[in-house]
């Protein structure tokens, strides 16, 4: 049995295992590399050369860029201007924006970049508005290859065609150049999402998808009671206040009918630990609006700037401080100790404001606490995130995960945007090279305190990076054994004798089905040499064959393992292998379109 006999086969038995999805798709590539070594087709570094991949590298570092931007609130605040602008009721108007800002961000970072980092935000829009998040991460991503014929950097493949036009003597495509055969590919991609998306995908969410935390607080402080009537109130300079007793401040308050919650160091925003209150310092009061606005006349204190009176949302969940709600747990070890709304926990960053036995509110002062028993917590992110992994205590919602939905630009956000522009501009330039830019990126990330090493290893989805990594030699047994090449000549011998746009169409089904098993890089390799010497032959300029070359590598929609942004959508979405074909089929019968019809009006044969 021929070399290429047996690769064809190899490749078979794959596209047959992940079409039935009866093993984990991580298995299937992992075997397919064995394979290739067992069978003596690669050596055994070759069969392992993709898990040192720089291209694997960039993707694993895009994952801990994507969790920073998400772990800071960046996305949040992305998600929720895309609902501002779309609306929550029009499908179609949410649909264009998403995939516009899908394509032109990957237009700048390329696909794999741009798709990691809008994929969170994409999974918040789904639940945050109930649809289903398979009818919006497919669209997201398709709309995206399109974007990456916007620019240069859209994809690695556009400078091979680039630099293969300057070594066949012409001037090569300039950065934008690309951009008249980008737009309308990505006009016609929106329009047939648009139209037809709805009926072509599936109905489906990912196996585990993230609840929506958007009016998590406003839910805590109804249940609790501190909807209403809770006031933050800074002391001025000119307070007689300051340099007074927190006790003195709590019988200051009861006269006027309010109780004091907590007092918050004004400059750390946690409990106030020192006896007496100074200027800056904050008084979390709860009580009638109109006593709180005698007080604060009275006293000189300041009313908080950022909330408006009574809202108790806003002065007790911010950037800065946030909600938590915890449980006693059977056999804690804080059964039997007692406590009491305002009360500042041992640890001293953290503050109770409200305790609730079997759903009703405890009243009154000091209780001793049982199994069972709820307790409103509120404290800085960092004194949550730290203090609630206690196992006296179980946390009902991860204030993390509440965080980073419910507060749009968070703490660290400023330094996480530096950080992805940075990247952006290390890969639009290209003054190193993309692995290490993205290394660059996630180093910055954990060196900035968003995230320890810990989270950001937990942040790279090891599924998407190892199913790319095994399968990386298959491109390179394609090519050693002469099965690309083998393919590729037959195809232009086929159809090079009927003119230029017989050319043009071979070319493109030739590239667009070695792009749905291989790489597209890899399948540009092959097909660019073979393209221009046909071109050569046939007496025709190689600028549309190797245009039409780029658009055909762009037009990987079939199959979840054609680029690795399908596979990055495929768990989140909840997509089975099957479902790419149905929409990526007039995708591609549209790409082929503009390849084979479009592309010589612009760049004449």
């Amino acid at each position: 049995m021929s070399d290429i006999t047996i690769i064809f086969l190899i490749i078979a038995v794959a596209v047959v295992l992940f079409v039935s999805n009866r093993l984990p798709v991580v298995v299937v590539a992992m075997a397919v590399g064995l394979s290739l070594w067992a069978t003596g087709l690669l050596s055994l570094p070759d069969a392992l050369a993709g898990y040192g991949d720089p291209a694997v590298m960039f993707i694993a570092t895009l994952f801990v860029v994507s969790a920073a931007l998400e772990k800071t609130g960046v996305t949040a605040w992305a998600g929720q201007l895309l609902i501002e602008k779309a609306g929550e009721d029009s499908r179609t108007r949410l649909l264009v924006l998403m995939m516009s800002l899908g394509a032109l961000l990957t237009a700048i970072i390329s696909l794999n970049g741009a798709i990691a980092a809008l994929l969170p935000v994409v999974v918040v829009i789904a639940v945050r508005l109930k649809r289903n998040s398979s009818q919006l991460l497919m669209p997201l991503v398709f709309a995206a290859h399109a974007g990456s014929l916007l620019a240069l950097t859209g994809s690695p493949v556009n400078v091979l065609v680039s630099e293969a036009s300057r070594d066949a003597g012409h001037a090569g495509f300039s950065f934008f150049e690309f951009a008249l055969v980008g737009v309308p590919l990505l006009i016609g991609t929106m329009a047939i999402i648009v139209l037809f998306g709805e009926k072509l995908l599936p109905f489906r969410n990912g196996a585990s998808m993230p609840a929506d935390f958007s009016r998590h607080a406003q839910t805590l402080i109804e249940q609790y009671g501190l909807s209403s009537g809770v006031f933050r109130l800074r002391v001025k300079a000119s307070s007689p206040l300051a340099g007074t007793s927190r006790d003195a401040m709590a019988d200051l308050g009861a006269e006027h009918g309010l109780e004091l919650v907590a007092a918050q160091d004004g400059k750390t925003g946690m409990p106030l630990r020192r006896e007496t209150l100074a200027e800056g310092d904050y008084l979390i009061l709860k009580g009638d609006a109109d006593a709180a606005a005698r007080l604060a006349a009275g006293a000189h204190l300041a009313l908080r700037e950022e909330a408006d009176v009574g809202e108790g949302g806003n002065t007790l969940f911010n950037r800065s401080s946030g909600l938590a709600e915890v449980v006693i747990p059977p056999r804690s070890g804080l059964i039997g100790t007692t406590a009491f709304p305002g009360m500042v926990t041992e640890s001293g960053d953290l503050i109770i404001l409200s305790i609730q036995r079997a759903g009703t509110t405890v009243d009154g002062g000091k209780t001793e606490l049982q199994a069972g028993d709820t307790l409103l917590l509120q404290g800085t992110w960092k004194a949550l995130d730290e203090r609630l992994a206690d196992p006296d205590v179980l946390v009902v919602n991860s204030p993390e995960l509440v965080r980073r939905q419910a507060v749009p630009m968070g703490p660290g956000a400023k330094q996480a945007v530096v950080i992805l522009l940075a990247m952006v501009v290390l890969l639009a330039t290209g003054i190193v090279p993309t692995a290490v830019a993205g290394m660059l990126a996630a180093g910055a990330v954990v060196l900035s305190g968003i995230m320890n090493v810990e989270n950001a290893y937990r942040a790279i989805n090891w599924t998407t990076v190892i199913m790319v990594a095994a399968m990386m030699p298959l491109s390179t047994a394609m090519e050693k054994t002469g099965a690309a090449q083998l393919m590729a000549e037959h195809l232009v011998s086929a159809v090079g004798g009927f003119g230029p746009y017989a050319l043009l169409g071979g070319l493109f089904v030739l590239t667009a089905v070695l792009g749905q098993l291989i790489s597209n890089t890899a399948t540009a390799l092959i097909v660019i040499p073979i393209g221009v010497a046909s071109a050569k032959v046939l007496g025709m300029s190689p600028e549309p064959v190797l245009m039409s070359t780029a658009v055909a590598a762009a037009a990987a929609f079939l199959t979840p393992i054609a680029t690795p942004t399908n596979l990055m959508v495929m768990g989140p979405g909840g997509y089975a292998f099957g479902d790419y074909w149905k929409l990526g089929l007039p995708l591609m019968i549209w790409f082929f379109v503009v390849a084979t019809f479009f592309i010589p009006f612009v760049w004449s044969f």
